[in-house]
């Protein structure tokens, strides 16, 4: 490349999202009633949630189960229209019995109002 090559490479740059057109996304906060560890229940989370879901829609879902999980306590990060779908499949699981403590937009919200320490 020559010096007018890079100089017009290097104005160029990425655009921006507009705000309209990102996705919203939600942390579901869980409780499981068993002492399991993260591994496990992500597992559990996983398979289940597939099962219930499908692959499309999982992906569609942008699920993720973020490694916050203390005293039986986690949070999964959801694309906002599927939180009602990732709450079904959680209700379906039979044996660990898992429970939505909450919903929140944002992760600091989350962390505050649901997973702070009682007592």
């Amino acid at each position: 490349m020559d010096e007018k090559e890079t100089k017009l490479f290097s104005q160029r740059s990425m655009k921006t999202i507009l705000p309209t057109l990102k996705e919203r996304n939600r942390y579901l906060v869980y409780k499981v009633d068993k002492t399991l560890k993260f591994d496990e229940v992500k597992e559990i989370i996983n398979k289940n949630t597939l099962r219930f879901l499908g692959e499309f829609e999982l992906a569609k879902a942008n699920m993720m189960i973020l490694n916050e999980y203390k005293k039986n306590k986690g949070i999964i990060k959801v694309n906002n229209l599927y939180t009602d779908k990732i709450r079904s499949s959680l209700i379906l699981i039979k044996e660990p019995v898992f429970e939505t403590i909450g919903i929140s937009g944002t992760l600091k919200k989350a962390r505050l109002k649901f997973l702070k320490e009682e007592g």
